[in-house]
């Protein structure tokens, strides 16, 4: 190819990709149609990022996808009467593609292939959410959900209890929402309003309640009603001590970002979601390790058992640290984080059982806190019970990562430069390094990348929706 038809194949590209762009929006503003690329949500994305996940196409199918194969396809979507659910239009247009080799028959096949949301009348409800508490999780939690407001997207965050409320406080808090060290620049615009203390963020008026505890707080006064409180404190963690959220007007469930203790329902959304009833008022989204974890225990052992196993942790050093050597109740962790690898425990391990039972009493963990500020690495040594290569491993691995339930909490790379802050903003709950797998006879050694921050506040987002009756399909089913 010569090197004019480079540039000249890019600037297609582009014009595709613009073309592509709007129409996303229309979808889901309009009829609050999801889109996805091979599992990558592409609403609200960079010109840019949309040529980039088409080139994840090849990793997944052995086969180029280009905007050009996706635009029609796009475009027949904004002609359907399609109910709000999620459309991969990347595998989609693959499955499309590999037997058409014009755009004759693309009506009838979407018709097809999307039978189930032409002919529902599913609506819900707006639901009101809080954030109680404002930090990493609370702030990202905030970024995902006013990503997702619009007409056909039920969840509206209402309110943000913080403690404080001195002067300058809103401007601060604002501040913080709209520059992050690690996650970047906000997209959008947040203004505040001083008067009736509130963030207004792309156009979401957002109440700050400021009290000390969940008993000064009476959500009605802003007009707040059955509300879901996320608690991002993790000062409360059993039923007791969660329950004073319930006790407030206007709230009706809880659901905590930190592994409960007791009887509390710990959830790994894709795992065991189907645990949620209707009428649970609390329940846990366990820990961001547990998360990224789990779904790809869950593979392994439902092909290959597993027997025994040992899950150690590289993970990012977190705010109960200490910057520099200091008191900590903890042990090791009052030496400063931004300076030492701090060993330490986790209960990521016996966690996985709460939503795995299967696995009850064949895990041990621990933890190294290491010096970067977001992205953590689990390294999953496990005891099969059958044998099992390096080769055959991943290809399922990466089979699980395109085409199942598992798809939303699984991702696959087999890049060799590969290193933490490329995993970034990853919405994926787990990342299988696939360069980095060992297996020899009925043992293996799994490098399982995941975003502390991003990733795990992807899958909070996905227990709140369970929990106040969200539930949108996502085509093509996985199988």
């Amino acid at each position: 190819m010569s090197p004019e038809k480079y540039l000249l194949d890019w600037q297609t590209s582009q014009t595709n990709a613009e073309s592509i762009s709007p129409l996303l929006g229309q979808l889901y503003r309009q009829k609050g149609v999801e889109t996805l690329l091979f599992g990558r949500q592409i609403v609200n994305a960079s010109i840019i990022d949309i040529i980039k996940a088409h080139r994840v196409a090849r990793r997944y199918t052995g086969f180029e996808l280009s905007p050009a194969q996706t635009l029609p396809l796009v475009q027949a979507l904004t002609r359907l009467e399609l109910s709000p659910c999620k459309v991969d239009v990347g595998q989609l247009a693959h499955k499309f593609w590999k037997d058409h080799d014009d755009e004759d028959d693309l009506n009838d096949f979407l018709q097809t292939a999307l039978t189930e949301s032409l002919n529902s009348t599913q609506s819900v409800e707006p639901r009101d959410v809080v954030l109680y508490g404002f930090g990493r999780i609370g702030r990202l939690l905030a970024r995902l959900l006013i990503d997702k407001s619009g007409p056909g997207y039920p969840l509206r965050l209402r309110a943000i209890v913080v403690r404080g409320g001195k002067q300058g406080d809103l401007e601060k808090r604002a501040s913080l929402l709209r520059r992050d060290s690690v996650h970047g620049q906000f997209n959008g615009s947040i203004t505040i309003d001083e008067e009736r203390k509130a963030i207004i963020v792309n156009g979401n008026y957002i109440q700050m309640i400021y009290a000390n505890s969940p008993a000064e707080v009476d959500y009605s006064v802003y007009d707040i009603v059955n509300a879901l409180v996320v608690d991002n404190t993790g000062i409360w963690r059993d039923t007791d001590g969660l329950s004073q959220h319930l006790n407030c007007t206007g709230a009706s469930k809880v659901l905590l970002t930190a592994p409960g203790k007791g009887d509390i329902k710990n959830v790994v959304f894709g795992v065991n979601e189907s645990e949620i009833q209707d009428d649970d008022s609390i329940i846990s989204a366990a820990s961001c390790t547990t998360n990224a974890i789990t779904p790809i225990l869950k593979a392994v052992n439902d092909k290959y058992g597993i027997e025994s196993g040992h899950i150690e942790t590289v993970h990012s050093f977190t705010n109960d640290q200490n910057l520099i050597d200091n008191f900590h109740k903890g042990e090791r962790r009052g030496r400063s984080a931004a300076l030492n690898m701090v060993l330490t425990s986790t209960g990521a391990a016996k966690a996985v059982a709460k939503a795995l039972p299967e696995l009850t009493g064949k895990l041990t963990g621990n933890a190294i806190r290491v010096p970067t500020p977001n992205v953590s690495m689990a390294i999953a040594n496990l005891n099969l019970g059958s044998e099992v290569t390096a080769e055959a491993l991943n290809e399922y691995l990466r089979q699980m990562a395109l085409n199942s339930p598992l798809s939303g909490q699984i991702d696959f790379t087999q890049s060799t430069e590969i290193v933490s802050t490329d995993i970034v903003g990853s919405r994926h709950a787990g990342v299988v390094d696939g360069a980095a797998t060992i297996a020899q006879d009925k043992r293996c050694v799994l490098y399982i990348w995941y975003d502390n921050e991003f990733g795990y506040s992807c899958q909070v987002v996905h227990c709140m929706e369970q929990m106040m009756g969200v539930h949108y399909k996502t085509y093509p089913e996985a199988k």
